[in-house]
């Protein structure tokens, strides 16, 4: 049996390990195979309030969102973090609810205010996705192989209380 002590807010899972991000500012590690917890508690200092966690087999590094404007980078090797890249800024500030990864590219959705943003793992390079005007809120989004974005929201173009999935096309790459 799995278990974890604190609320989870995500789950990845690089090789055979499983990496649990919980809201008390920890990730811990699981063996798949057999789900039991093994002796590794990252405590990332500075970490306010976990959203999301995703891997990149690339560069074998953890993303984890913050929902209190920045984005931490965790070396899944010798577990060293880093706040990757800061959301707020006296232009431009936004709340990271979920990620997704392809490839080296990070999807970053937010609700508040509704923006769907891709950025380069490399070299942190922005785009952001433009959004359907009656696309209210907006929960998870993920890239296809031929770069287009299938999003979870709320709001259609019909009702804007219903819920929906919407396939997004986006004509430049990074």
């Amino acid at each position: 049996m799995l278990y974890a002590v604190d609320s989870v807010a995500g789950v990845t899972c690089p090789d055979n390990i499983m990496y649990v991000v919980c809201d008390d500012s920890t990730i811990r590690l699981y063996n798949t195979d057999t789900l039991s917890p093994l002796d590794v508690v990252i405590n990332i200092t500075g970490m306010k309030h976990s959203r999301d966690i995703v891997v990149c087999r690339h560069d074998r590094q953890l993303y984890v969102a913050d929902y209190y404007y920045c984005i931490w980078r965790v070396s899944v090797d010798d577990h060293s973090y880093v706040k990757w890249l800061t959301t707020q800024s006296s232009t431009d500030t936004f709340h990271v609810d979920k990620l997704s990864l392809t490839s080296r590219r990070l999807l970053v959705t937010s609700h508040q205010p509704r923006t769907l943003r891709h950025y380069n793992t490399v070299d942190s390079q922005l785009c952001h996705i433009e959004l359907p005007r009656y696309v209210q809120a907006l929960w998870h989004a993920v890239e296809t192989t031929r770069q287009t974005f299938v999003v979870s929201h709320w709001g259609t173009s019909q009702y804007v209380l219903q819920h929906a999935v919407s396939e997004l096309f986006y004509l430049s790459q990074l």
